[in-house]
């Protein structure tokens, strides 16, 4: 582990943050990761450990968990490290102006979208699910607004056909990891200008909730596709049959030529296909999983349940 150089306190929590984590414990002076509380999870409700507490504990780097860093203790703590420069990838919290103001050289954020596109919590899954061919990285100066810093570098990406949140967001990791070093190694030499975002240009990626999953049939088929990847994995989508939730984990854009079928009009059923109209076309349904059942490939899923053309679900 590299001693040289600025002292860096890095504040990250969840495997978003992981990369950019392990490129500072290797080649920086990585003083101490600031992340959240151990919290249950699960089905059992078993206390975990965040990735980055996990991560501080293998490369040997102190730790501190924080509850809410804008209690004055938590600021305290914060100043008595002395860093000359934070960095923020995904920790979970707003930062207050006390903290954002303690570091000489600001505190830098790795931001997973093209800003001022998608500022907010869910850039990723906003950018899938509004049909994006792009999307990228961007380091950031922060300040008290919401994502709205001065930039500093910016790499772009294409979204590949098929990608779904998890895939997406396990690139960017590493984009943003390696953006992250350059930024930084651009600042100590003097040859970043920072530069105001473009607020005419500023679109809001707010956190997703579980109505967010919810298909809605009369949207088109190429939509309700993108909803399916862009959920992936939570909240996940999801309709309604008999009554009971089912899950949707897998879909693929069919042709169809029944133009009087209903949004939710299941066209085509057999022990190998499950094709459901939607408003524009069809989707073929591939991976489900019904309200107290196991996750089953269609032809597994149709065997276990009654369905015919004609009904509706949703």
């Amino acid at each position: 582990m590299s001693q040289k150089g600025i002292k860096i306190v890095f504040m990250g929590t969840p495997e978003f943050a992981e990369p950019s984590f392990v490129a500072l414990a290797n080649k920086k002076n990585l003083a101490v990761a600031v992340t959240q509380p151990d919290r249950p999870s699960g089905r059992g409700q078993a206390i975990g450990l965040s990735p980055i507490k996990v991560k501080s504990m293998q490369y040997n780097v102190p730790v501190i968990q924080i509850e809410s860093i804008k209690h004055e203790k938590s600021i305290e703590q914060m100043k008595k490290f002395a860093p000359d420069l934070i960095v923020v990838v995904a920790f979970g919290q707003i930062l207050p102006q006390e903290v954002l103001d303690i570091p000489r050289m600001g505190v830098i954020n790795v931001h997973a979208s093209l800003l001022p596109k998608w500022r907010g919590a869910a850039p990723i899954n906003w950018a899938i699910l509004n049909g994006d061919y792009y999307t990228g990285v961007t380091t950031m100066l922060m300040d008290k607004g919401l994502d709205t810093g001065d930039i500093l570098l910016q790499k772009k990406t294409r979204i590949n056909d098929g990608e779904t949140a998890v895939t997406l967001s396990e690139r960017l990791s590493r984009m943003g990891a390696e953006l992250l070093l350059q930024t930084i190694d651009g600042m100590e030499k003097g040859e970043i200008e920072p530069k105001p975002q473009n607020e005419k240009l500023a679109t809001l990626a707010p956190t997703l909730t579980k109505e967010d999953g919810r298909i809605d049939w009369t949207k088109s088929a190429e939509y309700i596709a993108r909803q399916v990847r862009a959920m992936d994995p939570w909240p996940g989508t999801f309709s309604f049959l008999h009554g009971k939730r089912f899950k949707v984990f897998s879909v693929e854009v069919a042709a169809t030529e029944n133009n009087q079928a209903k949004p939710g009009e299941i066209i085509e059923i057999n022990d190998q296909v499950l094709k459901i109209a939607t408003d524009s076309g069809a989707l073929l349904l591939k991976e489900l999983q019904l309200e107290g059942r196991k996750r089953l490939p269609v032809e597994e899923f149709v065997k276990g349940v009654e369905l015919q053309a004609g009904q509706i679900v949703g």
